[in-house]
C-alpha cells in the first residue's frame, strides 16, 4: 500500500487519502532515526487490528512517501478499515460569515 507520511504534525492519525489513491498519515513523531516509521507502522497494526509484526515499510524508509506490506490481511478488508478510521468531518463552529462585498 502506498503512503504518504506528514511528520512532527499536531496529531497522529489517518488524514485520508490522496487525489492518487495514496495514505495520507499525520505522525508526530519526527523524521529521525526511524521514528515515524516505527509510529507509522504501530499505528497502522492498531487499526488494522493485526500484529506489529505483520506490517513493514519495504520501500522509502527516508523518504515521506512510503510502500508499506500488510500481512495476514485481504486488501479489500486494508482498505474497508483504513477508510473507516478515517478523517471525520468536524462539525461547524461559531456563525458563518457572509461573503464580503
Amino acid at each position: 500500500m502506498a503512503v504518504r507520511v506528514l511528520p512532527r504534525a499536531k496529531k497522529t492519525e489517518v488524514a485520508g487519502f490522496m487525489p492518487d489513491g495514496r495514505l495520507k498519515v499525520r505522525l508526530t513523531a519526527p523524521p529521525v532515526e526511524g521514528a515515524a516509521n516505527r509510529a507509522l507502522v504501530e499505528l497502522l497494526a492498531q487499526l488494522l487490528e493485526v500484529r506489529v509484526a505483520a506490517i513493514e515499510v519495504v520501500a522509502g524508509a527516508t523518504g515521506r512517501d512510503k510502500l508499506v506490506s500488510v500481512l495476514g490481511l485481504a486488501p479489500e478488508l486494508v482498505d474497508a478499515r483504513l477508510r473507516a478510521a478515517g478523517p471525520s468531518r468536524p462539525a461547524a463552529r461559531g456563525k458563518r460569515r457572509s461573503p464580503s462585498r
